[in-house]
């Protein structure tokens, strides 16, 4: 799985004009599924992104993860995260998962962090989402599982 976590002071998922996922102070999150990913291989993102040390601490350090600050994650699908770049002008995309693979992989996702105790909501996978951010730092962190 690829991941891009950015912390936030807010963000939210329009899908319509419609709001369909939000949050306050925490992390934004956008997954992409990968071919061979797991159940193992959610877990395992799920728990490193949890406890990932994003937040500063009262002495101003990145000392504080999700988990101890109680703060709340957007999490949406991304598919261009698998974006292949390396000829002509146009990315391509057929290094992701299948879609109906992705979108079992990326709600897990979504399902593992909340289980952790992160306050979590999700976009809406394969729609035309809008995504707003207030990024904070900005804090910009890139994941890739199989790297």
């Amino acid at each position: 799985m690829k991941a891009v976590l950015q912390r936030v002071t807010s963000a939210s998922v329009r899908v319509g004009g419609d709001v369909v996922g939000q949050c306050g102070a925490g992390l934004l999150i956008l997954i992409c599924a990968m071919p061979g990913d797991t159940k193992d291989t959610v877990d395992a993102l799920a728990a490193k992104v949890a406890k990932m040390r994003l937040f500063q601490d009262g002495v101003g350090k990145l000392n504080l993860s999700l988990l101890q600050t109680g703060v709340g994650a957007l999490v949406g699908s991304q598919f261009s995260l698998a974006a292949d770049t390396s000829r002509g002008n146009r990315p391509g995309f057929s290094g992701a998962a299948k879609p109906d693979e992705a979108e079992n992989l990326y709600l897990q996702f979504a399902e593992a962090i909340a289980a952790l105790g992160v306050p979590t909501e999700t976009g809406q996978f394969g729609a035309e989402m809008a995504v707003s951010l207030v990024n904070d730092g900005p804090v910009t962190i890139w994941l890739d599982t199989q790297a």
